[in-house]
């Protein structure tokens, strides 16, 4: 495909990060009906949710959250995506939402863990029980994350979903309890789970790219210790989150979604200082292990992703240069201690 030399505004870029292809439509097809996503005001939610509209212009798409963004709850509806608020810890709240046969669940917590862990128990555990009890007899594809995974020796081979998990602080420890708890509503009431284990989506206004361009252009020292990361642009990792509704199953398969490099944050400062006239500035040195993920099995049920890592670079080099807008939420990919 050709992809354009730079992205030019927010408009053009969720409308590229929405723009659906054959196999999703595809997929899509064999899973009819409503699709309800719960969390859907976050980083990722709005472009899944009018992907989903795009590739199936026919389909009832319900965006479900608290709209704490202005202007967002009514960007959303000029897509045709109906939009209900809703507080989901809420038991009446959950309980008085539309049944779907196709649920994506996404909300959930990370940073502010430190010092409130047991909200971010409540939320990453508590209520995946409550919605798996509520949606029992629906198809659920619900976030995890690759921090339940342990760190592992750069010249050894990534996890894959055979490893072990073994996270680090509670953020990671209750994303595994959000795990387990949609595995025991599989094995009980036979629901139709499938779980997206994501290693560092990409978008122009956050993510791993744009916390190290930033630092470039701003002369600020990039962070080493956690040396590598994998990334994926988040486009791709929407795509594949529907997709996975066709694999959803009472087996509850956990699948590890990012890209296929493994990326030197060294390296990836040098090609941004490249790229945008600067010159990179370091501080610390690279551990001798990374939090990393193994994506084969991701790949041979979607495939490889269509924008790679390279024009992912240019247009975030591009973005940050010309002082496109951030979402002020950093990764924090540089934590080695699992404390957001």
């Amino acid at each position: 495909m050709g992809w354009p030399a730079a992205i030019a505004d927010e408009a053009t870029l969720e409308e590229l990060m929405s723009r659906p292809d054959e196999a999703l439509r595809a997929d899509l097809a064999d899973v009819p009906g409503d699709l309800l996503v719960l969390g859907a005001a976050g980083k990722m939610g709005p472009t899944l949710c009018r992907l989903a509209k795009r590739a199936d212009p026919a389909r009832r798409v319900i965006a479900v959250a608290r709209w704490s963004e202005p202007g967002l709850r009514e960007r959303m509806e000029s897509w045709g995506i109906e939009c209900l608020t809703a507080e989901l810890g809420d038991r009446a709240a959950l309980a008085a939402l539309p049944d779907a046969p196709n649920v994506v669940f996404m909300a959930a917590r990370k940073f502010g863990s430190t010092g409130n862990e047991a909200l971010t128990w409540a939320m990453n555990v508590l209520l995946s029980a409550a919605v798996a009890e509520r949606y029992a007899s629906s198809r659920i594809v619900f976030f995890s994350t690759g921090n339940v995974l342990p760190m592992v020796p750069l010249n050894g081979p990534a996890p894959d979903e055979g490893t072990a998990p073994a996270p680090v602080g509670d953020y990671a420890a209750s994303c595994l309890g959000r795990e387990r708890v949609f595995q025991h509503a599989a094995a009980l009431r036979g629901t139709r789970c499938f779980g997206v284990r994501l290693n560092y989506a990409i978008d122009l206004r956050y993510g791993v790219l744009h916390d190290v361009a930033t630092k470039v252009w701003s002369g600020t020292p990039v962070p080493l210790a956690m040396g590598h990361a994998n990334v994926i642009w988040q486009g791709d990792a929407n795509a594949w989150v529907l997709r996975a509704l066709r694999h959803a199953d009472p087996a509850c398969p956990i699948v590890n979604v990012t890209g296929p490099e493994t990326v030197s944050i060294r390296w990836l400062a040098g090609r941004f200082a490249e790229v945008m006239g600067r010159q990179p500035e370091f501080v610390g040195t690279e551990a001798p292990e990374a939090l990393l993920s193994n994506a084969a099995r991701a790949f041979a049920l979607f495939g490889y992703p269509t924008v790679p890592l390279e024009i992912m670079l240019r247009w975030v080099a591009d973005w940050v240069a010309r002082g496109g807008r951030a979402l002020g939420k950093p990764t924090k990919f540089e934590v080695r201690d699992g404390r957001f």
